[in-house]
């Protein structure tokens, strides 16, 4: 091995990680739109590019802060089931990806739920980190969900959910696509109470995710931009053999079609949905959410956006 090899090389490679924008140490960020953005500007505009407006992905831990009243909350502790029932391997071992994506966003799995006030309403809320293996569904955060419902059936509470995933976890097989059945139930008991469920899809919401609990809220809310899917774009484009729309699959689209119910801007979430609870919970006695309540939500919304 010769000087270069041995010391040249490791000393470039050195000088470049520090200068990566992925550096927690860096002041900079760059955003989708190919310009660089300031840190502390993106983190004062809730992590929306200033720029183009682009919706960046948020950690539980800010969705919470950002949502519940004057910050506070309390992370309910759901349980874990056991790691890596099928010992599953392929370039790692499922194990060593699981210590890895709990090392690096400080959560036991995908999915964590914690309870405070909104505009003074008791509320249990859940979010998905996309960061820990792209959010994805597996045991885990299968009863970390049911857990959340079960705690907004105990204590009366109406219960939101922060959607951002690339669907059921592949590591875990049809342990996975159980949860698709079981959350699924879980929000069938939930609707049983009368209470709102609502579902904020961000980006992306994708696969089992999309096809079980995030799809069944009483009102689906979108990210501007984010998408919203089951099988990816590529794989769609194939099959029908024809060109899909340059906006197919964003929640403008979705909306459009008839998907979901409105596409919200982050800076707004808090207050519309305040405005949403305050109206369903006035209708606890009614069975379902029809079309019409729908209309009258929106339009409810319309006037007060107009009066701000």
């Amino acid at each position: 091995m010769n000087w270069i090899t041995k010391f040249i090389k490791p000393r470039i490679k050195s000088l470049f990680k520090k200068k990566s924008s992925d550096s927690k140490d860096t002041l900079w960020t760059t955003c989708e739109c190919k310009n660089l953005v300031y840190k502390d500007d993106l983190f004062k505009n809730l992590s929306v590019c200033p720029t183009c407006g682009s919706h960046h992905k948020l950690t539980p831990e800010d969705r919470f802060k950002i949502f519940f009243d004057n910050k506070e909350y309390v992370v309910l502790n759901t349980p874990l089931p056991k790691d890596d029932p099928l010992k599953f391997s392929d370039t790692k071992k499922y194990t060593e990806r699981l210590n890895k994506a709990r090392k690096q966003t400080n959560q036991s799995d995908a999915i964590s739920v914690a309870y405070g006030k909104l505009e003074g309403m008791d509320v249990t809320v859940g979010a998905q980190n996309f960061s820990f293996i792209g959010g994805s569904l597996g045991a885990a955060a299968g009863e970390a969900f049911i857990y959340g419902i079960q705690h907004a059936i105990d204590n009366k509470t109406p219960f939101i959910f922060f959607s951002c995933s690339g669907g059921a976890r592949m590591q875990e097989s049809a342990i996975a696509l159980m949860q698709m059945t079981r959350s699924v139930l879980a929000v069938h008991e939930f609707k049983k109470t009368n209470l709102p469920y609502i579902v904020i899809m961000t980006n992306p919401t994708a696969g089992g995710v999309t096809a079980s609990f995030a799809g069944l809220g009483d009102i689906l809310i979108g990210e501007p931009k984010a998408i919203i899917a089951f099988a990816g774009r590529r794989v769609i484009q194939d099959t029908v053999k024809e060109e899909l729309p340059e906006e197919f699959q964003t929640a403008e689209f979705v909306k459009e079609h008839g998907g979901i119910d409105m596409v919200v801007e982050r800076k707004y979430l808090r207050s519309t949905v305040s405005t949403l609870l305050s109206i369903l919970l006035k209708k606890k006695e009614a069975q379902a959410i029809s079309t019409s309540d729908v209309e009258t939500i929106q339009e409810t919304l319309s006037k007060t956006s107009k009066a701000v």
